[in-house]
């Protein structure tokens, strides 16, 4: 009687740090990209549409980003941490109990944002400035996305939970997939072709429904042919409030940091209102920067979480922290060279997007002021998602509050006649700063790994074997 093969080495907990979080996070990097297609596509169909097509678009698209970044960044990056917690502790039994706790939890968010945007979605996009014809194709737009928000949902939790196993390369493969489904079937659809008619705004929020669709049905049959590491528990299922908690204790904290985005953006841009449209164009591009930027800090630090967790799981604490440090420096360093070189050189960048003198001169101003800081950006999500791979990320999300708090006395304090925007561009480039530092510091000084006293004996023999 022969014995069992013994199982081969894991990457995400014996290989090289730096090697394996690159692999990790390379088709991130390419997926994301299609991504920021995706975003150029749709502006240029939606513009064929007409400017009050355009219009409600940007009305209705923070709600829509707000949506994709709690499903995937927040709760996907919660689901993705609990699972590769249980894999590093060897306990395949609880990851894949796991994964059908963060199914569930998946349609019951998607249900809440279903709901809500279409009993509330009107009258917050009346309060967003939609008027006439503009609010009623904004509205139109969101009906149709947000009645499938349970899709939504459901797609980026299931990456999540394909990432918690370590397969960063069929989330990356489906994202890539989405996109060319979403420039085909949203063009398509909203524009017409041949014998389909032009449906408009539905048309396009009905495009995006359908690839999300396509992809969770590939990933269901993934998951459940068992060809992943896991397969999600249907058969005997019982609710586990402790399992929920574990992934809501992560993922829920997390849905906080992109609301305090928003709401810092949205702050910004009133403080900036005062100074004329050439600036506040200005600091729209200064976003659309910070947006591409955001893309690849997510590419790098997403890889950390599975990296993260396994050792967490496996009481291996030191290297989760070295894991930690190497990811705030490579996102440090990737996105600040970028951004420097933008500051540097702004012209080719500013030039995609105006040829207003006005408008120019000010995002040279910004783009220099600005640009550096961004590195400090990428260090904050480098530490965020890092936490979320620990199981603790209050302190990130924390560090966000402290600078939104900071832009807001720091307005304050700069309101006043004597004011100029390159005082405000100034003020930004210090709140990145701070949130870069206090993130680190969330890092340093947050206790990673259970409590108890057994735990901590064991959590002191894998250190040892680590050093």
């Amino acid at each position: 009687m022969s014995l069992p093969p013994r199982p081969g080495p894991n990457k995400l907990l014996d290989g090289p740090i730096l090697h394996t979080l690159l692999s990790l996070a390379w088709p991130n990097a390419i997926a994301f990209s299609a991504g920021t297609l995706v975003a150029i596509a749709e502006t240029s169909y939606i513009g064929r549409l007409g400017v009050e097509a355009l219009a409600a678009m940007a009305l209705v698209f923070p709600s829509v980003m707000l949506t994709m970044s709690m499903s995937g960044a927040a709760m996907g990056g919660g689901v993705a941490s609990a699972i590769a917690r249980a894999l590093g502790a060897d306990d395949r039994d609880r990851a894949e109990s796991l994964a059908t706790h963060a199914l569930l939890i998946a349609v019951v968010f998607g249900l809440i944002f279903m709901l809500g945007m279409l009993v509330g979605g009107p009258r917050l996009l009346e309060v967003l400035g939609g008027r006439g014809n503009v609010l009623a194709q904004a509205i139109a737009y969101s009906q149709v996305y947000f009645g499938g928000a349970i899709l939504t949902w459901l797609l980026n939790v299931m990456a999540g939970i394909l990432r918690g196993t370590g397969n960063m390369k069929l989330p990356s493969l489906m994202i890539v997939n989405s996109a060319i489904c979403q420039i085909i079937l949203g063009g398509t659809l909203g524009l017409g072709l041949g014998p389909v008619p032009q449906f408009g705004m539905p048309g396009v929020a009905a495009g995006t429904l359908i690839a999300f669709s396509i992809n969770i049905a590939i990933m269901s049959w993934y998951l459940f042919s068992g060809r992943g590491r896991i397969v999600p528990r249907l058969h005997g299922f019982r609710m586990q409030w402790a399992l929920f908690a574990d992934i809501l204790k992560v993922g829920a904290v997390a849905c906080f940091s992109p609301l305090q985005n928003v709401l810092t953006s949205l702050i910004f841009t009133h403080m900036l209102a005062v100074f004329g449209t050439a600036i506040l164009a200005a600091s729209g591009i200064g976003a659309r920067l910070e947006y591409v930027l955001a893309t690849i800090a997510f590419s790098v630090g997403i890889g950390s979480v599975p990296m993260i967790g396994v050792a967490i799981g496996a009481g291996r604490i030191p290297r989760a922290r070295r894991i930690a440090w190497t990811t705030g420096l490579v996102a440090f360093v990737v996105v600040g060279g970028l951004a420097s070189a933008v500051a540097i050189f702004p012209d080719p960048w500013v030039n995609l997007f105006t040829d207003d003198t006005a408008a120019r001169m000010a995002s040279r101003q910004l783009l220099r002021i600005v640009g550096p800081f961004y590195a400090f950006l990428g260090l904050a999500s480098a530490m965020y998602f890092s936490s979320q791979g620990a199981g603790n990320v209050l302190g990130p999300v924390l560090a966000q509050t402290a600078r939104l708090l900071f832009i807001v006395l720091g307005g304050w304090y700069l309101m006043s006649p004597a004011a100029s925007a390159a005082s405000f561009f100034t003020l930004t480039a210090a709140s990145m700063t701070l949130l870069g530092v206090l993130s680190c510091a969330a890092v340093a000084f947050t206790r990673w790994g259970p409590r108890n006293a057994d735990a901590k004996g064991q959590l002191t023999l894998a250190g040892a074997a680590d050093k």
